[in-house]
């Protein structure tokens, strides 16, 4: 299982990078429920570059509190790269503080699995507010062991596929 050492240096790293861009960050979190949330905010400091998040668990609160398009989850389902992608482009849109953007919504377990949806599946979105636009990214993992697992797996990821995209040059060309 992920340290708790891990998950606190990815979070210095990626704290350090949204600073020296003097961004923002904001969550939206659903299999995660929090927990992603909780390693941000774990550091101190945090309140200089994390805005605040959302933990939207259900369909309705992923259309209610983010703008996800109900047609993309029942075309896709909550567990696909297209709800996350909407998830992170929502919180740029709903908190206007936030310059980066990080979502999450998959299947911790142990129940939950559907044909080509495995437990262990997790959709991650980022969304990047440039001055030409917004650049979204999504990928999708699959990790193991039991929902406790499966949840702190989810938040290390986010937090080291995050870094270079906070990194790289900011453009939607």
């Amino acid at each position: 299982m992920e340290s708790d050492k891990e998950i606190l240096e990815a979070v210095q790293a990626l704290a350090a990078a949204l600073t020296q861009r003097g961004w923002r960050l904001g969550t939206a979190e659903s299999c995660t429920g929090g927990l992603l949330a909780g390693a941000l905010t774990a550091v101190a400091g945090s309140s200089d570059w994390y805005h605040g998040g959302f933990v939207t668990y259900s369909n309705a609160e992923k259309i209610r509190q983010l703008g996800v398009a109900e047609v993309s989850l029942d075309m896709h389902g909550a567990v696909s790269e297209q709800v996350a992608s909407q998830m992170a482009t929502g919180v740029l849109a709903v908190t206007r503080e936030t310059q980066f953007a990080i979502s999450t919504t998959g299947i911790a377990g142990p129940g939950g699995a559907t044909p080509g949806k495995p437990v262990g599946m997790v959709c991650f979105g980022f969304a990047r507010l440039c001055d030409d636009g917004v650049v979204v990214a999504a990928q999708t993992r699959l990790f193991d062991g039991d929902r406790a697992a499966v949840r702190r797996a989810a938040v290390l990821y986010a937090l080291r596929a995050a870094l270079p995209l906070v990194s790289a040059p900011c453009t939607t060309r």
